[in-house]
């Protein structure tokens, strides 16, 4: 998101002026495309920020380049990519967004199911599952948990054709997301808390959920692409970004939960320590996953995409 970018930009040129930081902000899909692409010649020196689950698949193909930062010890084994590809930096945590103008909190949807309710049809915004990181985890947790209950994704795609029926627009973007969950085009999304909070401090009337079943909790990651031009201030970069300042930082200005595990509580804001106590993880093979998101998500384009049906 542009806002912690901007702060890491700024703060990071502040103590190494011999440094120009330069960013594009993309959805999590995007850039993985925007790397296949670059593949013979890259442009990036790094990927910062999507789902562990899609550096896997990056890794996997050749598009990143080992580097191990000091950092690495103070985060959980889950959280590192095999290699030494990609580490987590962040938690992510989707949520269930509302419009406060139009639904109140206690009639806001309180679990993943609650979204197929009657009363949310055509009033439902989601950004483009294709694009987004995000909406990747949330479709791949209710995929794996079908297939882990009952052998098969029937019943996940099932579930998400409903969800389909219900939806009133996929939406490009974040940003045109919360416009039109602000212009009341819709009353309720599914997105990250990170986002939703920096909403509500510029005064947008956003209220969220954590869904009672389990919130898959995204390990937000960041890697050296394979080839970098600039490896050696990239590697510094990385370095600087999963450090206890930089942590600790991004918590207090933009929202951010860190992934380092040896921060005490009182480094942390209020709002996240509320935030941990909360939300309760979804349990999700994260490997299965990975291996199978991508021909998942193509399905679902393929088959399910505007053609939900009714329950």
């Amino acid at each position: 998101g542009r806002d912690l970018l901007q702060l890491f930009e700024s703060t990071y040129e502040q103590a190494h002026p011999e440094v120009d930081v330069r960013w594009l902000d993309m959805g999590s899909q995007e850039v993985v495309d925007r790397l296949r692409s670059e593949r013979a010649n890259p442009q990036a020196d790094i990927w910062f920020g999507a789902p562990a689950t899609l550096f896997a698949r990056a890794g996997a193909d050749g598009l990143l380049a080992p580097f191990r930062p000091d950092w690495a010890k103070a985060i959980p084994a889950s959280s590192r990519g095999p290699g030494d590809l990609y580490f987590g930096v962040f938690r992510t945590l989707p949520v269930i967004v509302f419009n406060e103008r139009l639904v109140a909190a206690s009639e806001a949807p309180g679990d993943w199911d609650e979204l197929l309710d009657p009363r949310w049809k055509g009033r439902l915004l989601i950004r483009d599952p294709m694009a987004s990181g995000v909406l990747r985890t949330v479709f791949g947790m209710v995929l794996a948990r079908s297939l882990a209950e009952t052998g098969a994704t029937d019943r996940g795609f099932d579930w998400l054709r409903w969800l389909d029926a219900q939806t009133k627009e996929y939406v490009a973007n974040p940003a045109l997301l919360h416009e039109k969950l602000l212009r009341q085009e819709g009353a309720v999304t599914i997105w990250e808390l990170t986002d939703t909070l920096l909403e509500r401090r510029r005064g947008s009337p956003f209220g969220y959920r954590f869904a009672a079943s389990g919130t898959p909790v995204i390990d937000d990651a960041i890697a050296l692409v394979a080839g970098a031009p600039h490896a050696v201030a990239a590697r510094g970069f990385v370095e600087w970004v999963g450090g206890a300042e930089a942590q600790r930082l991004a918590a207090e200005r933009v929202f951010r939960i860190p992934a380092r595990t040896d921060l005490p509580a009182d480094a942390l804001p209020d709002w996240a320590r509320q935030a941990l106590a909360d939300m309760r993880p979804a349990e999700v093979d994260a490997d299965l996953v990975a291996r199978e998101i991508q021909g998942w998500m193509a399905s679902w384009d393929r088959t399910v995409r505007g053609r939900g049906g009714e329950r």
